[in-house]
């Protein structure tokens, strides 16, 4: 158990100090030492007394700052038994966005002032209080605030007591009931002003979501998606919820998405807030995955926790496969499950096809090693593999094994290997053999698939081999995967003909009565994690359902993005990819062209090195414009949510390719948004901002300036900061670049900035990473031992085409080392060198596929 007061005082300026922090511990092994976690921390005092008997006061502090302990030292032995650690000690309320840090907001009446909250995943709760930082080692905590009489304070559990401090007659403390058993980096404390709604769910939990203050409404939303979403995870897991309350707060400084700490969940506010007049169908659906994200962490993380980082991946991996079934039961219009292919199931397979990649499980030892694990293989290929698992189960058992899982572990910790138990037990499938291969070898397989009509039945020959970025794999011991494996027909695209798990390098399998005249497709609904490479005729037979829509949605995206991965690994050409992609001409799926268009864009990238980038403009347009010229502006009646995704993308895409009328009509709508006629909707804002910007000067790029600057909401403001970039001299480009480290950006979102200048223009690119490299000392200072580093690298460098830009790279990192983003680094490397092969290959062809179609539209 750990008790802890801790004061503020009323200006929170640095440093802070803190009322005695008791531990009540047991010694088990008489010792004259102990040993702790402790970081930015200076101890004044320490004693241990014993039960019944004598203070023992330590004579020695040694601080190993590397290892972030601190050892302390006393004249006598502490015998066995139990007692009570007693720590005087004074903190830092840092600016670094973790451990205890102060966040800066500004008032409604222009004032700038200081909110204290925490940020502890994964090993900063060391930062706020002397303690033991490891996800195994749980205890209480019993946690009171001294505060300024006028603020919120807000702790994991409910208030017991509020009562006048005995020196100060401006400060009050305020006690919070004592915890469950729990690990440090899920405790939490804010200290600020903030606005309220609440509610109650239908299991009696009361639930508030806390906004800055006058935005109170601007928290609705989250409160209903929270309000559904407590009582959908009580009865799929059957365990209740385990607090009294919970409580939902947007944070105005907060470097990560959200923070599932129990009881009390922060946020960054774009994640959390939403303002029905202005915020876009995109922002709803984010804040509705965040939420039940977070929520589902509060029994999956929080009841239950990894014994240790390397298990990491369970607790996001989990988290974000089970915050789509939660959206989909809240809004069953959102589609939301093909958008999971998008979002996260393609996006783990592109990093999981480099050789820098890595497992599932990663051994971590040092805490900087934990940093770099909070990438998409923890939670995109984590939350793929478990939906491949939970098809491969079924709904029935995977519930019946979770309630096992939870039950068993509740208030403990469990590693991989318990939850495959569990699911076996439940299941009687052989979990733990077939899941070792997706989580302890990195990679994934590339099923290569032939067919051959046999009278009335269909003969399939299946191989796997580990998929590869670089092309073939070449090696001695290739990996093999047990893949459960599902084959469609046409004579139902929405069922499995046949269900087979794939344990050994080459299958044949035979299809029951299969015309000739019917395509066989492997992988229905894109869950397996797996690509596939089909035989030329079976390939040229699926085509077809692209163009009538017979294929279903998820299938003819699954289908598009195997094609493009191919060609980018070089498998097969690029030529054949682009003769696919306008097959999709009648698509109607707002998913199938987010992922067209994604991957459209990453070939402009690719191509913006070549003399010919206006061509695959052309292209672009060409693809894009029967869609736009189909949707319009305008929604119609009977819209819903996609509709609304779908017209901002295709707008977007055909703005910036300098479609004329989308242009021209983008500029008359931004001319009377600006001047107040006709304020534009939510959904038409980026694409409206983007084309403009793209295709604009200084004085365009002024104005944006000035919305950004008057926008009071954190979404107008990072919907603004995203598309900067586009703007097209390198002038400019360098003024939104000084932008970026202004006070006016707040310092999580700078990264967007960078990143936005980067992917914006091939000048773009070079002027990012220069401004990088001069800037470097304080971006790192800024961001090191955090994500948002790995994510300044990834979104500033991955677009160089060049090897030697490879080399660059690598030396600058060499002599300006990032430990918490060396594996990002190698991969960045790994991805020039792999875009500058591309380019060799494949140049030449796809410039003369676009010049022929020019000459002959017809074709088009």
């Amino acid at each position: 158990m750990a008790t802890a007061s801790y004061g503020l005082l009323s200006n929170f300026l640095c440093p802070w100090f803190v009322e005695p922090l008791h531990h009540l511990l047991q010694v088990r092994q008489a010792t004259n030492q102990i040993v702790m976690n402790c970081a930015d921390i200076d101890i004044i005092t320490a004693s241990y007394a014993p039960e019944g008997d004598e203070e023992i006061h330590a004579t020695g502090f040694n601080y190993q700052n590397e290892d972030e302990k601190v050892t302390l030292s006393f004249p006598s032995i502490l015998q066995t038994g139990t007692g009570t650690l007693k720590i005087d000690f004074v903190g830092e309320l840092n600016d670094k966005m973790k451990g205890f840090y102060r966040s800066k907001y500004t008032t409604p009446s222009g004032e700038v002032r200081y909110a204290a909250v925490t940020q502890f995943e994964a090993t900063d709760a060391r930062r706020a209080f002397p303690c033991w930082d490891e996800p195994a080692i749980k205890a209480t905590f019993d946690i009171s605030l001294i505060v300024p009489k006028d603020r919120v304070a807000l702790s994991n559990m409910n208030v017991i007591d509020r009562k006048p401090y005995p020196d100060d007659e401006n400060v009050v403390e305020v006690k919070f009931a004592r915890t469950p058993v729990m690990s440090t980096y899920l405790v939490a404390f804010v200290v600020g002003e903030y606005d309220f709604v609440e509610t109650r769910s239908k299991d009696g939990v009361c639930v508030r979501v806390y906004t800055p203050v006058g935005k109170a409404e601007q928290g609705k939303f989250a409160l209903e998606v929270a309000a559904k979403t407590l009582p959908f995870y009580k009865d799929y897991f059957n365990v209740p919820y385990p607090l009294p309350k919970i409580d939902l707060i947007a944070i105005a400084d907060f470097a990560a998405g959200a923070m599932e700490n129990w009881g009390l969940v922060t946020y960054r506010e774009t994640a959390l807030l939403i303002d029905p007049k202005n915020s876009c169908s995109s922002s709803r659906q984010w804040v509705a995955l965040v939420v039940g994200h977070e929520l589902a962490h509060q029994w999956f993380g929080n009841l239950v926790t990894m014994e240790w980082w390397t298990h990491l991946w369970l607790n996001e991996g989990f988290a974000s496969w089970i915050e789509y079934l939660c959206v989909d039961h809240c809004f069953p219009e959102y589609d939301i499950w093909t958008q999971f292919v998008s979002a996260d199931y393609t996006r783990a397979q592109e990093l999981d096809a480099l050789d820098n990649s890595h497992p599932i499980e990663v051994s971590v030892g040092h805490p900087s090693e934990v940093d770099e694990i909070f990438d998409a293989i923890s939670y995109s290929k984590g939350a793929s593999v478990i939906r491949m698992l939970h098809d491969y189960i079924g709904d029935k058992d995977f519930k019946k094994g979770m309630n096992m899982y939870l039950t068993k572990f509740q208030q403990k910790n469990a590693a991989t290997e318990d939850l495959w138990e569990s699911l076996e037990n439940a299941s009687g499938k052989p979990i733990a053999a077939v899941m070792n291969t997706w989580t302890k070898q990195m990679g994934f397989p590339l099923i290569y698939v032939e067919a051959e009509q046999v009278e009335d039945d269909r003969l399939l020959r299946l191989s796997q081999r580990k998929f590869c970025a670089s092309g073939p794999y070449v090696g001695e011991d290739c990996p093999q995967w047990m893949v459960p494996i599902t084959i469609s027909t046409s004579e139902d695209p929405n069922l499995a003909k046949l269900k087979i798990l794939m344990d050994k390098p080459e299958m044949s399998v035979v299809l029951k009565n299969v015309k000739p005249d019917q395509w066989v497709k492997l992988n229905l609904g894109t869950v397996g994690f797996y690509r596939t490479q089909y035989s030329s005729a079976m390939l040229e037979s699926l085509l077809p359902g692209i163009r009538d829509l017979s294929l279903p949605p998820v299938d003819r995206l699954g289908l598009q993005n195997d094609l493009f991965s191919l060609a980018r690994a070089g498998i097969i050409s690029t030529v054949e990819v682009l003769k696919v992609m306008e097959a999709f001409v009648n698509e109607p799926n707002y998913t199938v062209w987010s992922d067209l268009s994604c991957n459209l864009g990453i070939l402009s990238t690719l191509l913006s090195h070549t003399d010919f980038y206006e061509e695959i403009q052309e292209f672009v347009k060409d693809v894009f414009s029967p869609i736009g010229e189909r949707l319009g502006w305008d929604p119609k009646p009977g819209e819903g949510h996609l509709d609304a995704l779908l017209r901002g993308l295709v707008l977007g895409k055909l703005g910036k390719a300098g479609h004329k009328a989308t242009l021209e009509e983008a500029r008359r709508r931004f001319k009377d948004h600006v001047e107040g006629k006709q304020i534009l909707s939510a959904d038409l804002r980026s694409p409206v901002y983007l084309t403009v910007l793209k295709h604009g000067d200084g004085t365009t790029l002024d104005i944006m300036l000035k919305l950004h600057k008057q926008a009071d909401m954190q979404e107008e403001k990072n919907r603004i900061e995203r598309v900067l970039g586009a703007t097209p001299s390198p002038e400019l480009i360098q003024k939104v670049l000084t932008f970026a480290l202004s006070e006016e950006v707040r310092p999580q979102d700078t990264v967007s900035v960078i990143g936005g200048v980067a992917g914006g223009s091939k000048h773009g690119r070079k002027a990012a990473w220069k401004f990088i490299k001069d800037n470097w000392e304080e971006l790192y200072n800024r961001y090191q031992g955090g994500f948002l580093i790995s994510r300044l690298i990834k979104l500033s460098v991955e677009g160089f085409a060049v090897d030697k830009m490879a080399g660059e790279v690598k030396a600058f990192f060499e002599s300006h080392p990032a430990p918490s983003a060396e594996r990002t680094i190698q991969q960045c490397c790994e991805n020039i060198l792999l875009n500058a092969a591309w380019l060799k290959r494949d140049a030449e062809s796809i410039h003369q596929y676009l010049l022929q179609r020019k000459a002959s539209p017809a074709t088009a």
